[in-house]
């Protein structure tokens, strides 16, 4: 693989996170019995199989996909709810696998924190908001005095939008995207450098999630944040990205700067992604349309992941598994980019 630190222009030698050949993979084999009994082998889903990519700090990096491509199991393994199969997770150089301990890993915990995807589950309905958000300032022993731990509760509502009285309330007084602002706030409690994004916005209305992306952005300028943002809808992705990533079935077959994926994509599935996207300017750009459906990840396609569904596949595609490698200004995993068997063209960014 190519070293991908080539495709990001990094402000400083050592960005604030890095993934080498990430991997999970989970054991979905039948019982023992019936295995034994029909001759069969394990079986194996690779959620995510080989992913790489680094994260400049103050950055956000976001990677989308069609739904069941491993994006979500990657944020995921880097804050440590999952253990990976093989690869690293580094985080301000230390590697994640090396804090064996909870406190080893305490430190590095209250540095990087996760919003979830639905802010409907992601409360405890019995709390009150005040004590949701005090949670990991307590755990963490950030600060004394319950007197000075609601001070801060109420610092971190008003931080968010919302009144520091909002603190009394229970999380069913409150909207979907006033739910999301005490996620955020949530997040924020233990004063960390990093913030990982699982669709933080895809259970709201549109004009709740310009609302609580402009906040990310204010909150990202104003405190240095750094974010990993997962996404399927590339509208969102374009106005709050630093750096794109496009996975297909665990893998990552595109990376680059926003402007470079979403202006010239490379990769058949990225062009696919936008082409999918309405043409309301009516520039009248080429489309071609990719027809099929994902592959089960149970049992993937040999070769290129994305074969089956590539105008442009030939046999070395069907045999051969392409590897990131850089093409320009960026990581393109495509035996097509490499051969230049591809049609030049552009693609409009999403209004």
């Amino acid at each position: 693989m190519a070293d991908v630190a080539q495709a990001l222009p990094l402000n400083s030698s050592r960005p604030l996170l890095r993934v080498r050949d990430l991997a999970k993979y989970f054991d979905v084999s039948p019982p023992f019995i019936t295995r034994a009994l029909n001759r069969e082998g394990r079986t194996l889903l690779k959620a995510v199989d080989g992913v790489s990519f680094e994260i400049p700090k103050g950055k956000t990096f976001s990677l989308v996909g069609e739904s069941g491509c491993g994006k979500s199991t990657v944020a995921r393994l880097v804050v440590q709810l999952y253990h990976p199969t093989k690869g690293s997770v580094e985080f301000d150089g230390t590697d994640l696998a090396a804090l064996s301990s909870r406190r080893a890993m305490e430190p590095v915990r209250k540095r990087m924190q996760m919003i979830f995807q639905d802010p409907y589950a992601s409360l405890n309905p019995r709390w009150r908001v005040a004590d949701i958000i005090a949670e990991p300032i307590r755990a963490h022993n950030l600060i004394e005095g319950e007197r000075s731990v609601l001070r801060r509760v109420g610092e971190l509502l008003e931080q968010v939008r919302l009144s520091p009285r909002d603190g009394e309330k229970f999380p069913h007084e409150f909207s979907g995207g006033q739910r999301q602002r005490i996620s955020i706030a949530r997040a924020l409690a233990s004063n960390p450098e990093f913030l990982v994004c699982d669709e933080p916005t895809s259970a709201l209305d549109v004009s709740v999630q310009a609302q609580i992306l402009n906040l990310m952005k204010d909150l990202q300028r104003e405190l240095g944040l750094t974010y990993l943002f997962i996404s399927h809808d590339l509208a969102v992705v374009y106005h709050i990205s630093d750096y794109v990533g496009v996975m297909y079935l665990g893998r990552l077959v595109e990376w680059s700067d926003a402007r470079s994926v979403f202006h010239a994509p490379r990769h058949p599935y990225t062009r696919m992604l936008l082409d999918a996207i309405p043409d309301l300017e009516m520039t009248g750009r080429q489309r071609i349309p990719v027809a099929g459906e994902v592959p089960s990840p149970i049992h993937p396609p040999s070769g290129c992941h994305f074969h089956p569904r590539c105008p442009f596949a030939n046999e070395r595609c069907r045999a051969e598994s392409p590897v990131l490698s850089h093409h320009d200004d960026r990581e393109v995993a495509c035996h097509a980019v490499e051969e230049n068997r591809l049609p030049q063209t552009g693609a409009a960014a999403p209004a």
